[in-house]
């Protein structure tokens, strides 16, 4: 992971979903900009599109508000999930035996940061 000191991050704790399933989203917007991640979420079909859209949301405006960094300047720096307690269920099956369920829940986190003009930088 990069400089984190200029990473500006919110957390969603106990989401009730797979962080495997939260991953695969996550992925996806890692490294883009606010505008496309958002964009990508609005319309890609995973439920865990949801949640992950209001942590992104909750970061940008934690950078808006908190450092006053301008959302169109952007860029989703950090996106993991990381799972949290599992609820233990059981399922009752045939001639009274039970099957263990493992409902999982997990932590989103996402980072954003202000993107970095190369051509200052070249220079």
């Amino acid at each position: 992971m990069a400089d984190s000191s200029s990473d500006i991050k919110a957390v969603a704790r106990y989401i009730r979903m797979s962080p495997f399933k939260v991953r695969r989203v996550l992925d996806q917007i890692r490294g883009r900009t606010y505008a496309d991640a958002l964009i990508l979420l609005e319309f890609m079909p995973y439920a865990a599109c949801e949640p992950i859209r209001k942590v992104l949301r909750s970061a940008v405006a934690n950078a808006e508000h908190n450092n006053g960094l301008d959302p169109r300047d952007l860029v989703v720096s950090q996106a993991y999930a990381d799972q949290g307690p599992v609820l233990k269920r059981f399922r009752p099956r045939a001639q009274g035996r039970a099957y263990p369920i493992r409902k999982r829940t997990c932590h989103i986190t996402i980072a954003v940061r202000p993107v970095q003009n190369e051509t200052a930088t070249a220079s």
